[in-house]
């Protein structure tokens, strides 16, 4: 499962070192990674910081509502009439209730992640808010139905895939969602502001003991429900090419294909959807011959898919939950947003 990769300039072996080892453990200890990278801790930490400062490496920490069954989650394609792609993609990412943000190649059309409390809520927020922006001429909707992989799940660094990846590759189930209480979400949201908060300090915000917030940080980081990673914009670990696609697959062979598609490293958000395209995926690539390498290789061996769309994303403005900068450079430090898109 190993993507291979040759850093963008200014990213060396010690940086790659630091990014391998808070891909694979996000509060590993400096020291630990240190003697991995054969450098100083403070090196690692100022690394570290560099790589934070810029943006397009942060820390996100946040529960998935799919996987714990809470709320309803959507795709939206806004239309735009000419001229008002830029403001509409702006305005879609300054809003709460959505995760991602991004505009690709194709139609005018600016592409969201969005989620709403249930079905009505869905419906109001479609027809009253966002089918009245300035410039919106259509919006049209497709329920997240499935979640199969997210960006926690691309790992370009490993050469095993990650447990929830393996799962759909053989076409097992996950396993059932652990329970969640207050307290748990408690921790989760100090996990948004620091990720790499002391569990001593964890214990003394929550005001429980240091145990129990070490009992209950390790029963989360176990299970699937809880995505605490380190988030690094493609492009910095010399994946510039990122794309869009959406397939329907016969119904009789939905399952066979998932698996393959689960197998292609490039692969690092698949989805289930209401709609005539019932497959919604995004995949990141070296540049323009690695993604036109990977569809007619990949998109050839889907026995069962009746139509296929890619596109490769010009913009993003939302990633994680996060807004990007105007200049293109994702809001610097730490933050909450689940699951982490492309």
């Amino acid at each position: 499962m190993t993507v291979p990769h040759s850093g963008p300039p200014g990213l060396d072996a010690v940086d790659h070192t630091v990014l391998r080892a808070l891909h694979r453990n996000p509060r590993a200890a400096f020291a630990e990674i240190g003697v991995a990278a054969g450098v100083h801790e403070r090196t690692v930490a100022r690394r570290l910081e560099r790589l934070t400062a810029t943006g397009r490496v942060r820390f996100t920490a946040a529960l998935i509502p799919e996987y714990l069954g809470e709320g309803v989650i959507a795709e939206l394609a806004v239309r735009c009439a000419p001229g008002r792609v830029h403001e509409t993609a702006l305005a879609l990412a300054r809003r709460a209730d959505t995760r991602s943000v991004e505009v690709a190649t194709g139609d005018l059309e600016v592409y969201a992640e969005i989620t709403a409390p249930d079905h009505d809520a869905l419906l109001t927020l479609i027809d009253s808010a966002i089918g009245r922006l300035d410039g919106v001429v259509d919006v049209r909707s497709q329920v997240v139905l499935r979640l199969l992989l997210t960006a926690s799940d691309w790992a370009p660094y490993d050469e095993r895939p990650t447990d929830v990846r393996r799962r759909v590759m053989e076409g097992l189930p996950l396993p059932g969602a652990p329970p969640v209480d207050d307290l748990d979400r408690r921790l989760v949201a100090l996990l948004g502001t620091d990720a790499r908060m002391s569990t001593t300090r964890l214990a003394q915000a929550l005001r429980v003991g240091e145990t129990t917030a070490r009992r209950r940080l390790a029963r989360l980081m176990a299970s699937h429900v809880l995505h605490l990673r380190l988030h690094a914009d493609p492009s910095v670990l010399g994946y510039p090419v990122e794309a869009r696609f959406r397939l329907a697959i016969a119904p009789n062979r939905l399952d066979s294909a998932l698996r393959l598609l689960a197998r292609e490293p490039a692969v690092r958000h698949l989805v289930l959807t209401t709609g005539t395209s019932n497959v919604l995926g995004y995949s990141s690539h070296r540049d323009t011959r690695d993604l036109h390498a990977f569809t007619t290789r990949v998109f050839a061996l889907l026995d069962g898919a009746t139509a296929t769309e890619t596109a490769v994303l010009m913009r993003t403005y939302k990633r994680a939950g996060i807004p990007e900068r105007l200049m293109g450079a994702a809001t610097a430090g730490t933050g909450t947003g689940a699951p982490a898109r492309p």
